[in-house]
Order: structure tokens, then sequence, then C-alpha cells
């Protein structure tokens, strides 16, 4: 019974980060702007961007952007067993490129079956 408690709390903490929209950012997509759908992970570790820290970093289409707005912490440790330096997941996200960065305006990122049923449906 002793560990009922601390084990709720960790299963809570190592989902926390899944199908969350960025806390930093609008909550709600703006119909007027394209919903994008596109692979978000660290730009060093998973796309081989420069640089010398771990940033999060999106693929659209085929050029990868380090992101503005959203920190690479805002969904759980990057180095957790689902995090963006270890996976490679999915978002939904608006915004524009900038002078080869992505300045997001809406950030989510996806949870595994909402990434496959996305998939399906593009």
């Amino acid at each position: 019974m002793k560990l009922l408690f601390p084990s709720l709390v960790l299963i809570l903490l190592a989902t926390g980060g899944y199908s969350q929209v960025a806390k930093s950012l609008s909550k709600k997509p703006d119909p007027a702007k394209e919903l994008m759908l596109v692979e978000a992970s660290c730009g060093e570790c998973s796309y081989g961007m420069p640089g010398k820290d771990c940033d999060l970093a999106v693929k659209i289409k085929d050029s990868t952007y380090f992101v503005d707005g959203v920190s690479i912490y805002e969904f759980g440790h990057p180095h957790d067993a689902n995090g963006f330096c270890i996976a490679i997941r999915h978002a939904e996200v608006q915004g524009e490129v900038v002078n080869g960065r992505f300045k997001a305006s809406y950030f989510k990122l996806l949870k595994e079956d909402e990434q496959n049923n996305k998939a399906k449906e593009n």
C-alpha cells in the first residue's frame, strides 16, 4: 500500500507529456491558418542539425527547422523513453518559417494513437 501513491504519481508524470498543447502558445489552433502535421524531435540528436544543446526542431516536408516559442522541455525531459532526444514524435503545428527558424503559434504533441489516425487521414 505504501507504494501505491508513489506509483500513481510516477505513472502520471511519465504520461504527462503526451498529447499536450504547448503552454506558452495559443491553446487552440487558428481556423484561419493552415494546421500542419509534422515530425518533431531534437534537432541535434535526431536530425543532425548544428548546435551545442538539445533544441526542439520540426521537419516540414524535407526540411528541418529549430522551433521558437516552445521549449524542448515543455513536454517532459528530452532524454526520457519517449523524449524528443530519443524518439521522433508527431505534432500538429501552426506558424511560419522566418529566417530559417519555425516560429510556432500553436503546437500540439500527438499521442501515438493520434499519430496513427492522422497518418491514415493524410
